[in-house]
């Protein structure tokens, strides 16, 4: 289809398997963001501070969330650490915890007690017990340190590591999460159908030259060149069930964003799934992606379908609830913000004409 033709469209709610919700007064106005975005499933990220390593923590995180919207699936995250062994793996596994989100010590906000050198063989036994309780390992697939001088991305260094993890246990399902290389998409591609990848909105429309010029374009991980972005369009305009939607919305003040040093995070939770169709109906008038592969088959498989079948989670029926987009000269605002003034997080291209959304019955 030709988006930019299309003037109302029925979908099934978005599930964003990547999603970073933070705590205190910053959780409180994000959360009631994720339904305006479309989403009712979301994989909440666990790098808080302190970090949730915890099966209580991490049930403590979700009651909060639930009382900010009980309308809200919350898929819950431990962070990998030392001290989540086997036996916590077990008892996360009987508590409904969906993932352990694994981060290299240092690569990104709140990441300083990520792990540290050869992790593949130092975790083996807890990734014996993801693979056996059915828990999804979730990647930060980049490797911290300066790029080497034949412009390896950071996220290229990693992918032996995803290989050399999908052969040592193959029954363990793993995630490549917001991947930003075509290198990227044919590793997945590569690995057996136990490994998937997420795929962000914002690298749908964001390259590295945009990234480090404006404070709310940087991320990591950084987003890269016109064909890497190119790539990520097309996996997701193939049907390819390997990908599907993450956000990796990830939010912070205003007034930290604009100083210096920047911190990395794109905050796009209130129109995840309208700048997902917006970069679609870009990419196809720019003729990066042909419109007869911009089909309502693809995009229910990529924004909601696919991550719910990999995280073996029920389908939306037929007969619930829907989002219903329609144009009607709607612009995403400079910013969101709390009643008394005194918290603004920035929003991801504010003054873009965006598809308005509501829920509504089946």
């Amino acid at each position: 289809m030709r988006l930019k033709d299309v003037h109302r469209l029925e979908l099934p709610p978005t599930a964003d398997m990547h999603v970073h919700l933070r705590q205190d007064q910053v959780m409180d106005l994000v959360v009631p963001s994720i339904r305006r975005g479309g989403v009712d499933t979301v994989f909440v990220m666990p790098n808080l501070q302190p970090p949730v390593t915890s099966v209580t923590a991490a049930l403590e995180y979700k009651s909060r969330l639930q009382a900010i919207d009980p309308n809200v699936n919350y898929l819950m995250s431990l962070y990998l650490h030392p001290s989540v062994t086997p036996d916590v793996i077990a008892e996360a596994a009987k508590a409904g915890i969906a993932g352990v989100k694994l981060y290299p010590q240092g690569v990104t906000t709140n990441s300083e007690s990520g792990v540290a050198g050869d992790f593949v063989e130092t975790y083996a036994p807890t990734f014996a017990a993801m693979e056996a309780h059915g828990i999804v390992l979730n990647l930060h697939g980049e490797v911290p340190g300066t790029v080497p001088k034949d412009d390896v991305s950071l996220e290229e260094l990693f992918l032996p590591t995803l290989k050399r993890l999908n052969e040592k246990f193959p029954k363990l399902r793993i995630v490549l999460e917001h991947c930003s290389t075509a290198a990227a998409v044919d590793a997945v591609r590569s690995c057996s159908s136990t490994v998937a990848g997420t795929i962000t909105a914002h690298h749908l429309y964001l390259t590295g030259d945009i990234s480090e010029v404006d404070p709310h374009a940087f991320c990591k991980p950084i987003p890269k060149k016109p064909a890497d972005r190119d790539a990520l369009l097309k996996a997701i305009c193939s049907g390819d069930s390997k990908f599907f939607f993450g956000s990796d919305s990830a939010p912070h003040p205003l007034v930290t964003k604009q100083g210096k040093p920047v911190p990395a995070g794109v905050f796009t939770q209130p129109y995840a799934t309208q700048l997902v169709l917006l970069a679609l109906e870009e990419a196809t008038e720019k003729g990066i992606i042909d419109e007869k592969d911009v089909t309502q088959e693809n995009i229910e498989g990529f924004l909601s379908l696919f991550g719910r079948r990999f995280y073996k989670l029920p389908e939306p029926s037929t007969t619930g609830p829907r989002i219903v987009v329609k144009r009607t000269g709607e612009v995403i605002p400079a910013s969101i913000g709390s009643a008394d003034g005194t918290l603004e997080i920035g929003i991801s291209r504010s003054d873009a004409t965006v598809f308005s959304l509501r829920f509504a019955s089946a």
